[in-house]
């Protein structure tokens, strides 16, 4: 929720290019693209999670927003660290 602390004690923005990873260490950089449009985004690891188990990612609303249209709700992606 916008304003509430991350996992890493940063105060989460939703129109910040953010994203929660299960693991990956906090500061990762990541390149997410979606391959239907080609459209891509660099988001930074601030957060854990999503805690859905079919679910890698999860990107933060302004993230999401560069990628594909938020009323999809969940895209297929492919990412990796930069």
């Amino acid at each position: 929720m916008n304003g509430n602390r991350t996992a890493n004690g940063e105060y989460f923005s939703a129109y910040g290019s953010t994203v929660a990873h299960r693991w990956l260490p906090f500061g990762t950089k990541i390149k997410v693209t979606n391959p239907r449009n080609g459209a891509s985004v660099i988001v930074r690891v601030n957060d854990r999670g999503p805690y859905y188990t079919d679910r890698i990612l999860d990107l933060s609303y302004g993230a999401f927003n560069q990628i594909a249209d938020p009323s999809n709700g969940e895209v297929k992606i492919c990412y990796s660290r930069i």
